[in-house]
């Protein structure tokens, strides 16, 4: 048996004969005490398909065997479970003519790690199976579109046999599991991190071999090597939360009733949107690093869907504490009163935050202390959130440094002026260096020596990688998911114009004045929210062909919603859209407020009033000697009209003109 090795955060893989069958246990779908007997016995489509499976492998199995160029619609939703999803290129449709269909493989790696070894075969699988690009996603994994279904065993065996998985980056279970990308050796709460979105991932893990036995025949599989306590937590039934005699004790037969997200994050750091996850476990520390326990966030989640208000995003609650030797308990207790009373029949409903805001927080909190069996420890005070993306250089705290490098939504591929692909490949093979993707769909390289560090930047800025200091910052903290052509729930574009979107907004921005000025901006081709746009504080999601919904009002940390601020706006009209609000944002802000903050402060209603009356000849700057121009005025009169336009909600200018009308009508 073959055994590997893997430096970097504390991983170490091993291979395993994995041949072995299970008896169909069904998952115990208990109701919720709200629910009509008729209602609980209604269950989708899709938990027949799941429970037909024999646990993941029908009718998968079979069609591979196939020489077909796609999967039936049964054997889609089985696929999804095993990391992929079948799309076609609607570019290349041609009317009576079969789809261009290809396969989307999205791996799981925990906390974004990945080994040089595996980074080097997804860079050559991507070429000779893929569409020759790679693309980091929001979830710290990575994407290889293009595969032929002809071409997908041998994709996805190569990727397990380079240490990577694919297994649970997709379908209703626990996905790839986040933690802040930053390989700190001198602050012990991030590795804590980091060690614990690993166990996590592993606790909740699908059990059946049925991945091995599909995609290596059965022979092996590369698993990452589990913590005793998750073993042992596994086996342990507690009150309710396993299904005993199953070939998958914590999901059973049916598994979840949609995703389920989560993340492990440290006090303050919210690089990983601690607020979007189905759960967030907070690290927490005494004085020394040692760990005392989790707080626990529950109940986020982004996806909607347009004119169905019963759906919404929603931000997570907070829960409460657990000590550290009851946190894969209470995982495990969390996911069984999903697993059990989340909704199995609209699937439009059946996320973790609609169970919270059906039930309330302290009825969840109730029913997950009874999986529990005790009651949990009261949520403990944190600092204020900050977001970080870790670009540049950074020394990690042992003589060794890491370097974030931007990847500007995600896409790496070659171009002119940019080979990111060759750099990123170049420096793995030359250094031999692990990776972390990050939240915003960036990667790091880390346990750098500081004689490689000048070898390192010639490489990037050789092959025109540009430094963060560089970038603008409108690209820097923007995202946008792959919408067009290939994602199958793509209203419009996304990925394809944020660029042409952000320089937009950059001379839009310059023309009023405010050339310094950033904010987040993310971009979705649908409202199911992948670029997580409604934390954005200014977002654009699909609503119709070249048309987007206006969300406003999200912070420059991610920990509050936007609100939607135009229901379809054509894209050809961004900058007359926009343009009073920069306008009424640029004359009425507060010292050092943000675009976000400002928009949630005044409130829509006065930004639609602004706007409706807005006037581009009386408030846009114009270089000529009849424009407008700046006075100085003293502290004390700043804060009394600062304090007077916040009242009114109308721009500081504006009361100053009309404040400055009045004086000089009475002395004429």
């Amino acid at each position: 048996m073959a055994i590997y090795a893997v430096s970097g955060l504390g991983f170490s893989v091993l291979s395993r004969l994995v041949i072995r069958s299970g008896a169909m246990v069904q998952t115990p779908l208990k109701s919720t005490p709200s629910a009509s007997s008729a209602e609980v016995q209604k269950r989708s489509k899709l938990e027949g398909i799941k429970e037909r499976s024999n646990f993941l492998r029908q009718p998968l199995a079979s069609e591979l065997l196939e020489d077909t160029t796609h999967f039936t619609e049964d054997a889609i939703q089985i696929l999804k479970f095993h990391g992929s999803y079948q799309q076609d290129n609607r570019d290349n449709r041609v009317k009576g003519q079969e789809k261009d269909y290809q396969m989307m493989l999205r791996t799981r790696n925990p906390g974004g790690f990945i080994p040089p070894e595996l980074y080097l075969t997804l860079d050559r699988l991507s070429d000779q199976y893929g569409n020759g690009t790679l693309r980091a996603t929001t979830r710290q994994g990575f994407q290889l579109h293009g595969v032929l279904k002809q071409n997908l065993k041998a994709t996805i065996a190569a990727i397990v046999k380079s240490l990577g998985s694919t297994l649970g980056a997709c379908g209703d279970l626990n996905r790839n599991i986040m933690a802040p990308p930053a390989p700190y050796k001198n602050r012990p709460e991030y590795a804590l991190a980091q060690d614990y979105a690993n166990r996590i991932a592993d606790l909740l893990r699908p059990q059946t071999e049925a991945y091995y036995e599909i995609w290596l025949d059965g022979e092996k599989a590369v698993s990452v090597e589990e913590h005793p306590d998750v073993v042992a937590a596994r086996q342990r039934n507690g009150n309710g939360t396993l299904v005993h005699g199953s070939e998958e004790p914590i999901y059973g037969t049916h598994y979840m009733p949609r995703k389920f997200k989560c993340a492990v994050t440290v006090p303050g750091d919210n690089s990983i949107d601690a607020y979007t996850q189905d759960v967030t476990l907070v690290v927490m520390t005494d004085k020394k690093g040692n760990l005392k326990g989790f707080n626990v966030l529950a109940g986020g989640g982004l996806g909607r869907t347009h004119n169905k208000e019963e759906t919404f995003a929603r931000t997570a609650d907070e829960i409460g504490y657990v000590d550290k030797d009851d946190v894969y308990d209470l995982m495990k207790a969390i996911v069984a009163t999903q697993r059990d009373y989340g909704d199995r029949y609209n699937r439009r409903h059946a996320r973790m935050k609609y169970l919270i805001h059906d039930w309330g927080v302290d009825r969840f909190r109730q029913q997950v202390e009874t999986y529990f069996g005790k009651p949990l420890k009261a949520f403990k005070k944190l600092p204020k959130w900050t977001f970080y993306d870790y670009l540049g250089w950074q020394e990690q705290g042992d003589g060794h440094w890491f370097v974030g490098v931007p990847i500007e939504n995600g896409r790496v591929l070659d171009r002119e002026g940019l080979q990111l692909k060759t750099a990123l490949r170049e420096i793995v093979q030359r250094f031999n260096l692990p990776m972390l993707v990050t939240p915003n769909q960036s990667v790091l390289f880390y346990d750098i020596k500081p004689e490689d560090k000048a070898a390192i930047q010639e490489i990037l800025t050789r092959c025109g990688v540009v430094k963060e200091t560089e970038l603008d910052p409108l690209v820097r903290y923007a995202m946008a998911c792959p919408a067009l052509p290939l994602c199958g729930l793509a209203i419009t574009e996304a990925e394809r114009i944020m660029p042409t979107t952000l320089e937009r907004l950059r001379t839009l921005l310059t023309k009023l004045g405010l050339r310094d000025e950033h904010f987040v901006v993310r971009m979705t081709g649908c409202p199911n929210g992948c670029a997580r746009p409604y934390m954005a504080e200014l977002g654009f999601v699909g609503s119709g062909p070249e048309s987007y919904q206006v969300w406003l009002g999200g912070c420059p940390n991610q920990t509050r919603l936007a609100r939607p601020y135009i229901e379809r706006m054509p894209d050809r009209e961004m900058e007359t859209t926009l343009e009073p609000l920069f306008v009424f944002f640029r004359d009425g802000r507060k010292q050092r407020e943000s675009f976000g903050d400002f928009c949630d402060r005044v409130g829509f209603e006065a930004l639609r009033q602004f706007a409706s009356t807005y006037d581009p000849e009386q408030y846009t700057p114009r270089h000529t000697k009849e424009g407008r121009h700046r006075l100085s005025v003293s502290h004390d009169l700043f804060l009394t009209l600062q304090a007077t336009a916040d009242k009114e909600g109308r721009p500081m200018a504006q009361v100053m003109a009309d404040a400055l009308g009045v004086y000089l009508q009475q002395r004429s």
